[in-house]
């Protein structure tokens, strides 16, 4: 294969190949631009003489005498005759390195007449389509189509990568190897200097320790690299939408999905809608798809009385640049209004329009409050026919298409974008994978009706809250040299309705902020679940374009039949068909299984046959993974659409298909979101972070305690599962070598976290059983080994204060990071570690809970409620035994006089560091914001009366002998 730092030609994807002399192969000196010879013999066959990225005319003379030299020109040449087919259609030129297939289907052949003959029509018109196109550009000089797209700015690149600046990452980056060596010499010391005295407490410490720094590590190390990026959304309209030329711009599809209305408040998820409906996007570019997974009339109705009201609400927001476009956010924003917007008009229809919004919201109320109580013989729509989704658990497949093309336009005429009910059939005995399942069915359906070739999915309660987000991440996804190789773009997650302390850490600035922007520099960030746009091709389970090579050889460096002899170099489809083996284990069709048939008749058949284990059983569904561009399937009938998306929701669909196993949303983790990512990053895609200026999503943060704790056992026990399963990082996806190691590092700390809980519990219940116990885990300093604890410490500190540095995170939001950081881990992490266990040796599932999101409209009103549940048991254990034995060890101090309170220090100091870091928690307890009970107050000063007074009368570490000799001993001068 060509090796990798060769270019990849711009036009047609393969490598641009080198010239006689050696070099690689330069078609405009201005600019580099990729550009392979047969490309640009082709552009100059067409009357382009010019670069279209700089304008630069390209070199006559060069091209003459330059020679261009491919690597296994036949093996190259072999593949081409096998992609050809796709190519010219506008399909898949790329490695299909994932898919269950085999060579030939790659051939874009196909089996029965009925397939055969649909796709070969559906050839025939790409073909004719590019032809008209190609005919059309020749007829324009390039001079003049230059001077129509502003000259050279559209041409330039759409985003750009701004590096941290050294003066700020080469202190960082000396301070973790500093941080390192410290380490070592301070375990070296740890683990030399044993303390006999307490030798079972110390040892606990020493693997607390070591589990730590582990920890550390995998932290650490995959923040290596931060890198922050800039987008340019002016050369993205400049290059997309020229004026008296077709928008260029590709199409979204917009997934949001829901489950329990009561739960997730309609009049949330309608301000969702109504925000992406609203976007700064071409209306035909855009469809949003609402997932009902609890088939609740509730959910239709609103949708409903949403459709209605976004007539109104969509061209008042995009008449005055409205800001954010989710009315409930907007009209209670406490700004001026006013700024910025000097229409005369504005002021009266924003009142009118408020008031229609208060108009909306009583309806919707209404809703919600007949839904309280079910009737006896189940909901009934308004024609009089019984509601389908009346059982939850059995129902049909439901899709309602409330906006569109076909629907009724807004009040001022104009085209709406589309808005689908989908509601996926359900059935007993069938597994319905929960979240992931809902969005496969949305995949599905989606391609059936619109076949955006990009997909954002959204949470119910993450409403739009920058209106050219899409645009943001086009600027990264319609990049040709940045989105070819992108699975999909990540923004980062903000929240409302967390007061400004965020006692519980609800805004994960850390991770955010930090994390993320690591992983960027490497592979990408992780996919979080939500805000979130797809390349649609990478959920289908393809590789990208330009595939990494393999390994030459499977062997280790070290085999010494590795180095006797060389194998001879293999086809290029040999090595495709390998990656496909070696990688993503993934299931090759059989041909052994096709009985009956000769040789040619079983090359016309694998296709179909193939693509159908695969994808499952829906011709226009499987045409439209074809498309590489998206777009509906032309060969599919417009009156049958509803019924083929239909179908591909039913139960049955996707047995015996690679659904949730290799493409779409991957089943068997409730944190679906961290395992497809993974999978994808696997395949050798790479993702990106954008962080535009103005937040792009924004959500509903858990409303108190209880509720975030049960969030974080949720997201805790799908990385234990991750961990349990076959595609555990630590194990899966080496084949091929596509997943980096830092990349790697970075997966395997996001299923390994959940079992720090183990020694942080224990090492959180070491300060206070040192103090009960009078012994202590650290023998007694001397000068050597004061040096490595004070560099510990410093570097610790340095370490911290220098990340702070390069990301901009604020010292209180770090200090709330950590603090959550133990609660969560000694409380959800470790619930999550025990139920992991019990769900894979017991096969005791545990249930899906849907976070509430707060509705109230009072600030606040609902953040501080104490609501009991047994994840709140740890966490209040170690706190009480903290503060009793620091009650205890200053009573005992004073019982034995000057002398002991120097080795009181440090024991005492350990226990304020568990205290400090579970005060939140403490005030979580408290109840209501600055408002302790009384009656906590006072029991808690009588405890701890009645503990120091038993320790000082008891005093029960006294030795016999010391006893007896404090007895006998009565005068002053004993």
């Amino acid at each position: 294969m060509m090796e990798s730092g060769v270019p990849l030609c711009n036009a047609c994807g393969e490598p641009v190949g080198s010239s006689s002399s050696g070099e690689v192969f330069v078609a405009c000196h201005g600019c580099n631009y990729p550009l392979c010879r047969p490309c640009l013999d082709r552009e100059i066959k067409e009357g382009r003489q010019s670069c279209l990225r700089c304008g630069e005319p390209y070199v006559h003379a060069a091209l003459e005498k330059a020679d261009v030299n491919y690597e296994d020109q036949g093996a190259r040449s072999t593949l081409a005759s096998h992609l050809e087919d796709y190519e010219d259609e506008g399909g898949h030129a790329r490695n299909l390195s994932s898919l269950s297939m085999v060579e030939s289907e790659t051939n874009g052949e196909s089996g029965n007449p009925i397939w055969k003959n649909r796709v070969e029509s559906w050839k025939e018109k790409k073909k004719e389509k590019k032809s008209s196109k190609k005919d059309g550009k020749t007829q324009i000089p390039v001079e003049q189509h230059m001077e129509e797209n502003e000259s050279l700015e559209a041409w330039q690149p759409l985003s750009s990568v701004v590096p941290i600046s050294r003066n700020k990452l080469t202190p960082y980056r000396a301070v973790i190897i500093m941080r390192l060596i410290v380490l070592g010499l301070f375990f070296h010391y740890r683990i030399t200097n044993p303390v006999d005295s307490a030798y079972g407490l110390w040892l606990t410490s020493v693997i607390c320790e070591i589990w730590f720094a582990f920890s550390w590590v995998l932290d650490q190390f995959p923040k290596w690299l931060p890198i922050d990026r800039e987008t340019y959304i002016d050369r993205l309209s400049a290059r997309y939408e020229n004026n008296g030329e077709d928008n260029g711009l590709a199409a979204v599809d917009f997934f949001v999905s829901t489950v329990d209305p009561l739960k997730e408040p309609p009049l949330i998820t309608a301000n969702t809608v109504l925000s992406i409906l609203a976007v700064d996007y071409p209306v035909d570019k855009v469809s949003c798809y609402v997932s009902d997974d609890g088939s609740a009339m509730l959910t239709f109705e609103t949708l409903a009385e949403t459709a209605e009201f976004a007539r109104k609400w969509i061209p008042f927001c995009k008449k005055y640049s409205i800001e954010p476009r989710a009315p409930e956010f907007y009209f209670s924003q406490k700004i001026d209004y006013l700024k910025d917007k000097v229409q005369p008009s504005f002021v009266k229809e924003r009142r009118a329009m408020k008031r229609d919004y208060e108009e909306y919201k009583v309806r919707i109320n209404a809703l919600v409050a007949k839904a309280q109580k079910t009737p006896e013989e189940g909901w009934v729509m308004q024609d009089g026919t019984s509601w389908p989704g009346n059982n939850p658990r059995d129902h049909p497949g439901m899709i309602q298409v409330f906006l569109g093309d076909s629907g009724v336009p807004d009040i001022e005429g104009n085209v709406l974008p589309r808005l689908v009910y989908v509601s996926r059939e359900k059935r007993p005995g069938y597994q319905h994978h929960k979240k992931a399942g809902a969005m496969n069915a949305l995949v599905r359906v989606s391609a059936i009706l619109t076949n955006a070739p990009y997909i954002l999915n959204l949470d119910c309660d993450h409403y739009v809250n920058n209106s050219k987000a899409v645009r943001e991440a086009m600027c990264f996804m319609m990049d040709p040299q940045v989105g070819r190789d992108v699975c999909y773009v990540q923004f980062p997650q903000r929240f409302d309705g967390i007061d400004r302390s965020d006692r519980y850490a609800n805004r994960n600035i850390v991770f955010f902020d930090i994390n993320m922007k690591g992983l960027d520099g490497i592979q990408g960030p992780v996919y979080v679940g939500t805000g979130c746009v797809f390349n649609r091709q990478a959920l289908y389970g393809y590789g990208p374009p330009s595939l990494p090579a393999l390994p030459k050889s499977s062997c280790c460096s070290w085999c010494c039949c590795c180095r006797r002899s060389k194998k001879a170099p293999k086809d290029q489809t040999e090595v495709y068909r390998d990656s496909r083996r070696e990688d993503l284990n993934a299931a090759i069709f059989n041909l052994r299984e096709i009985d009956n048939y000769d040789e040619y008749e079983r090359s016309l058949l694998i296709s179909q046959m193939s693509f159908e284990k695969t994808f499952g059983l829906s011709s226009v569904f499987i045409e439209s993974t074809l498309m590489e561009n998206g777009g509906v399937a032309e060969s599919a009938n417009p009156s049958t659409l509803i019924k083929e998306a239909i179908h591909v929701i039913s139960c049955g669909y996707e047995e015996k298909t690679e659904w949730g196993k290799e493409i779409g949303w991957i089943y068997g983790s409730v944190t679906e979101d961290i395992l497809s990512g993974f999978k994808m990053h696997c395949r050798g895609w790479r993702s990106i972070y954008c962080m535009p200026l103005r937040p792009a999503f924004k959500g509903s943060a858990p409303i108190n305690l209880s509720d975030r704790l049960h969030q974080v056992l949720r997201w805790a026990l799908g990385s234990v599962e991750i961990f349990l399963s076959r595609h555990c990082p630590l194990w899966y996806g080496y084949g091929g070598g596509r997943l980096k190691w830092l990349q790697r590092l970075a997966y395997i700390n996001t299923i390994v976290y959940p079992f720090t809980s183990l020694p942080l519990i224990a090492y959180c219940s070491l300060p206070a059983i040192c103090l009960l116990t009078g012994k202590f885990i650290i023998p007694t300093l001397s000068n050597i080994a004061s040096v490595w604890f004070l560099g510990l410490f410093i570097s610790i500190i340095l370490t911290s204060i220098l990340e702070l540095r390069w990301s901009g995170v604020g010292i209180e939001d770090w200090w709330r990071n950590e603090q959550f950081w133990v609660i969560g881990g000694v409380s959800a992490h470790l619930f999550a570690v025990f139920q992991g266990f019990l769900k894979m040796m017991a096969g005791l599932d545990t249930n899906f809970t849907v976070t509430a999101k707060a509705s109230d409209d009072a600030e606040f009103g609902e953040l501080y409620v104490f609501k009991w549940t047994t994840l709140l048991i740890p966490p209040t254990t170690l706190l009480i035994l903290n503060i009793v034995g620091v009650v205890a060890g200053f009573s005992d101090a004073l019982n034995s006089g000057y002398e002991s309170w120097g080795p009181l220090f440090g024991k005492v100091f350990f226990a304020l560091w568990v205290i400090l870091h579970l005060y939140p928690f403490l005030k979580g307890l408290m109840g209501k914001q600055n408002r302790t009970p009384t009656i906590v107050v006072l029991w808690s000063v009588l405890l701890a009366s009645v503990f120091s007074l038993l320790w000082v009368k008891i005093d029960p570490f006294l030795t016999s002998s010391d006893s007896s000799t404090s007895e006998g001993c009565i005068s002053i001068d004993c």
